[in-house]
């Protein structure tokens, strides 16, 4: 526990370094502060998952990946190890985020899936520690579900360690209180402005693929705003503020039938109320706008 403390202690004050400097001299909210109504909260949440809930999603990948070895076939391993290590590791990063961006999508689809993943969307400010108020359910599967691709192809954390590190900071990155322009890198590590404006309340869903843009290009759910983001953040429903009170939120009747309410219209954003429950669809690939088909889903 002390050496998991020291480990928090010091991932924080690095973060802290890195990205306060960077979100006051290049603020996407310029009247947004360092330290915020709700930052004790996104505080609690980094401690919890450095604290309690890694240990949970260790666990839970170690516990798949054993499974795995017994079903995927030893040859076809074998086969796969042939290949160069860098063609492997590009085969488990695409695969992965491939996977991520259906596995989000369907968070907002699946009113289930969606009451865990909701509380991602809770916070009215976006920063580098918001980045981290995750529900630990939502955030165990998310792993899984990246992981799932190298955990088939058996490769080890070291081979792709240093990717995992990279991908983690920029994860951060794209929360952070940032108005940057990355240039081309927008399409293949995501940019703050796209993943912000997947967090805006009554936007139009796009932007699933929160590191893999292309992803959304390809699948036709890009959306590049432009533009000052005046637009609010959060979900429409009423929700706590409390950490103890978020981890037990979606476990409460009330959020139950609130999956993917946010309004589903064409454009950036809407001001009509949250239409019932929906399966999105998109009806056009066009870059830089999503168009959307609302179809009855099942229950």
């Amino acid at each position: 526990m002390i050496a998991l403390i020291v480990i928090a202690g010091v991932s924080l004050a690095l973060f802290a370094v890195m990205f306060v400097p960077l979100e006051r001299a290049f603020p996407a909210r310029a009247a947004q502060r360092p330290w915020r109504a709700d930052s004790a909260v996104d505080l609690a949440f980094f401690a919890g998952q450095y604290l309690a809930w890694s240990t949970l999603a260790l666990a839970a990948l170690t516990a798949v990946r054993g499974q795995l070895d017994h079903v995927v076939p030893a040859s076809w391993r074998h086969d796969v190890a042939a290949l160069p290590l860098a063609a492997q590791v590009a085969i488990a990063i695409v695969a992965g985020d491939l996977l991520v961006y259906a596995w989000h999508r369907a968070c907002h689809a699946v009113p289930l899936l969606w009451r865990f993943h909701a509380v991602h969307h809770t916070t009215t400010s976006l920063d580098w520690l918001a980045a981290h108020r995750e529900h630990p359910l939502d955030g165990v599967t998310t792993q899984l579900v990246q992981n799932l691709p190298a955990m088939i192809l058996a490769l080890s954390l070291r081979e792709v360690g240093a990717l995992v590190v990279i991908r983690g900071a920029w994860g951060l990155f794209i929360h952070a209180n940032l108005r940057l322009d990355v240039g081309w890198l927008r399409f293949v590590l995501g940019a703050p402005a796209l993943h912000h404006h997947h967090h805006a309340r009554d936007a139009a869903p796009a932007n699933f693929a929160n590191l893999a843009p292309w992803i959304d290009v390809v699948f036709g759910t890009y959306h590049r705003p432009t533009g000052p983001e005046a637009y609010p953040l959060g979900v429409p429903e009423p929700a706590p503020r409390g950490y103890l009170a978020l981890l037990a939120w979606p476990f409460r009747r009330r959020a139950v039938d609130s999956g993917a309410r946010r309004p589903i219209v064409e454009g950036p954003c809407a001001t009509s109320s949250p239409p019932p429950i929906s399966r999105l669809r998109p009806t056009s690939p066009s870059i830089g706008r999503s168009a959307w088909r609302r179809t009855a889903a099942p229950r």
